[in-house]
């Protein structure tokens, strides 16, 4: 395990100071150009990954970019690694994951947290970068990061002095076998690595390092709560049923209307349907009881009720699949079963998507066509249950991209193909 200072500096993970002042006077530079650039006693390799590590930073985590002193890994780490915004998220379900862990009334802000206040205990077992680490851990007073990698556990360890997380217990080693040995806490959460031996990407969660499915057991033993980070890409269904019934909650978090994670919470005794969270930045839809997500079909309208206002759900709800629920919670109607696409009277502020003035609706035949969008000559297109792709429709159309009208191209419930032009509220 690396424990200090001095072993940090002889593996190249702190720079020097010609090194640190290079890094504090280019880290807005352009890093591709900065490559081409030599100065004399620094070291290039390390001050590219900082600068490259900072920028990446300031956008995915600007309270962190804000800490003086802070290390950054390599980039895939950077890549893998949670946004602020979905670590917040994840802090924000503490409240329901354990009744027996008091959440810190501090806010995080570059150490603000003092866990003598705080109550229960936290396990990562997949720690990496850190990043979802540091945000939960400062709501316990006990935390324990585990992570196999150790110039990461060096990092980490680097880091959470910065921010003040002084009760962190780094620890370097294998996942499964730290949870052999793991004292029972509040709190287990993991994002088992979704790469295999070669580097290419895996999803299936029997694939992924370690996988929750085989270890289920063990978890429960440790943990009364297991939260899981999981691909945004992975059937929710299936991980739902891999877990056999231990799954409390599936919360499918987007930012920027894509989907990023799906996090499950896991409990031991969990009898009823799971819960199900659609979160879009701010924007929160919980369509409940679960079955009724798989069994309900949502109805359809004509070509002669297109009108009003066009109504798109957003990343985490097309995940979902919660069409059905959008519909009743809204009374608005779908265009038909495989658009998920919705109309309106009016528009509404608290719908979890976004929201389009209809202008015109036309048919694919010439002459519609024509009157409808016979003077557009740049748009943004998008293709929902249609026979053409977006770039095929756009060079049938002669329409560039860009530009202030929407264009959405669907099928009705009686197979017909339509243009729904739009404008922005």
């Amino acid at each position: 395990m690396i424990s200090d200072k001095t072993e940090l500096y002889r593996q190249c993970f702190v720079p020097d100071k010609a090194t640190a002042e290079f890094i504090a006077t280019h880290r807005n530079y352009d890093v591709r150009m900065l490559a081409f650039k030599r100065a004399d006693g620094v070291d290039m390799p390390l001050a590219l990954e900082q600068i490259a590590g900072y920028q990446k930073a300031r956008r995915k985590l600007p309270q962190w970019s804000g800490v003086e002193g802070m290390l950054y890994p390599p980039s895939l780490s950077m890549e893998q690694c949670s946004s602020e915004q979905t670590a917040l998220y994840k802090v924000s379900l503490l409240a329901s994951c354990s009744a027996s862990s008091a959440i810190c009334s501090d806010s995080f802000a570059g150490g603000s947290c003092h866990p003598a206040a705080c109550s229960g205990s936290f396990a990562d077992l997949t720690g990496g970068f850190g990043v979802d680490f540091s945000y939960l851990a400062a709501r316990f007073a006990k935390a324990t990061y585990i992570e196999r990698n150790p110039k990461l556990c060096a990092i980490a360890r680097h880091n959470f002095a910065l921010l003040g997380l002084t009760h962190a217990e780094v620890v370097c080693g294998d996942s499964v076998e730290c949870l052999r040995n793991l004292a029972p806490v509040d709190v287990i959460y993991l994002d088992p690595a979704r790469r295999d031996a070669n580097g290419g990407r895996t999803f299936a969660i029997a694939d992924c390092t370690p996988d929750a499915v085989a270890l289920l057991p063990l978890l429960l033993e440790k943990a009364e709560t297991v939260m899981i980070k999981l691909s945004p890409m992975l059937d929710w269904h299936k991980a739902v049923a891999d877990f056999r019934g231990h799954v409390a909650e599936v919360h499918i978090v987007a930012v920027d209307n894509e989907c990023k994670e799906l996090l499950l919470i896991l409990r031991r005794d969990t009898t009823e349907c799971p819960k199900v969270v659609c979160v879009n930045n701010g924007s929160v839809f919980s369509p409940t009881p679960y079955i009724y997500i798989i069994r309900c079909n949502v109805p359809s309208v004509d070509f002669s009720q297109l009108y009003g206002f066009l109504l798109v759900p957003n990343a985490a709800i097309m995940k979902a699949g919660c069409f059905a629920q959008v519909a009743e919670a809204f009374s608005v109607a779908q265009i038909s079963d495989n658009s998920h696409l919705f109309v309106a009277d009016a528009p509404m502020e608290d719908f979890p998507g976004s929201t389009y003035r209809i202008d015109t609706v036309t048919t694919m035949n010439k002459k519609g066509l024509k009157a409808a969008i016979g003077g557009i000559k740049k748009a943004n297109i998008a293709v929902r249950n249609f026979p053409l792709t977006v770039a095929e429709l756009r060079k049938r159309l002669k329409i560039n991209d860009g530009g202030n009208i929407f264009i959405f191209a669907t099928t009705l419930c009686d197979g017909s193909h339509v243009l729904i032009v739009c404008s922005p509220l």
